[in-house]
């Protein structure tokens, strides 16, 4: 998932929470039932993690270009910077 995927993901899930929100609201107030508020609520948070969570190519069409990776010269071993060093004692 791209940055860009990240954003739409994150807009997808704040609109659908909204929106199952204010739905579940407003019948849970016409028919009295607090219970039905909870239900359409948790109905839309089901549905928003199942339309984000999952890595979709809708999410991935806006890639990072990478560097390529730098092929390792066989015959000399490598060391790190660090291995060379020769460690100081404080005393």
């Amino acid at each position: 998932m791209d940055y860009k995927g990240q954003k739409l993901a994150e807009q997808i899930f704040q609109g659908i929470i909204l929106i199952s929100a204010v739905i579940g609201f407003v019948y849970g107030l016409i028919i009295e039932q607090f219970g039905w508020t909870v239900y359409i609520v948790l109905a839309g948070f089901a549905v928003s993690c199942v339309l984000t969570l999952p890595p979709w190519p809708m999410y991935r069409q806006n890639p990072l270009p990478w560097q390529p990776a730098i092929p390792e010269t066989s015959g000399e071993p490598s060391q790190k910077p660090q291995e060379t060093l020769k460690k100081k004692k404080h005393k």
